[in-house]
């Protein structure tokens, strides 16, 4: 039985971070099944499907669901590896089943989240590795747009939370991967016991 491990890959387009995550997942088994929440919406993403397919071993199973992430894995046995690439496009298909230009509805951020929370509670249940990979797209300027400034906060909302659950996270730039979250605990300032604060 593998040994439960939650992993978040994130970073810009063209990273490295799919092929990192992959990487990850050969190491960690054999019997891997492969998340994908891409839909052909035209015919580039089709062409990038399939170069992702192609790029993927042979023997890994599939299983495609751009929305209830959870709910599709608990139709079926837990792998020992899952890698689910990726966040972004799952957010993107959330967030675009119920917009509506005209502004006579907004999509629901907490139900959003509720389907992330769903995810991580399979996660818990079953000893399995969780390799999730997603995009960092915050680092820009203010999106003008209503729709992308919503896309932004979401994804940043879903990164944060899969973060704090994460065991490991890394970021990806120009293919090479910085691990964050050592970093990150490293750099909480030690405040030694008993300390008062107040002078």
């Amino acid at each position: 039985m593998s040994q439960r491990r939650l992993i978040l890959i994130t970073g810009g387009a063209r990273s490295g971070k799919s092929t990192f995550g992959q990487q990850i997942a050969e190491k960690s088994s054999s019997d891997v099944l492969f998340v994908a929440t891409a839909q052909a919406g035209d015919a580039d993403m089709a062409a990038r499907i399939a170069q992702h397919q192609a790029e993927r071993p042979a023997h890994w199973r599939t299983l495609e669901t751009p929305q209830r992430v959870a709910a599709a894995l608990h139709e079926i046995p837990a792998p020992p590896t899952v890698l689910l690439d990726c966040v972004t496009l799952w957010v993107t298909n959330l967030l675009l089943a119920d917009w509506h230009e005209d502004g006579a509805s907004r999509p629901d951020l907490h139900a959003a989240m509720v389907e992330l929370e769903q995810l991580l509670d399979w996660y818990r249940q079953h000893s399995v590795v969780l390799i999730v990979v997603s995009n960092e797209v915050g680092l820009g300027i203010v999106p003008a747009d209503p729709l992308t400034r919503t896309f932004r906060d979401w994804l940043g909302r879903f990164n944060q939370r899969l973060a704090a659950e994460a065991d490991e996270v890394y970021l990806l730039i120009a293919g090479l991967p910085v691990e964050l979250k050592s970093l990150a605990l490293a750099s909480v300032p030690h405040v030694p016991k008993g300390a008062d604060d107040g002078v």
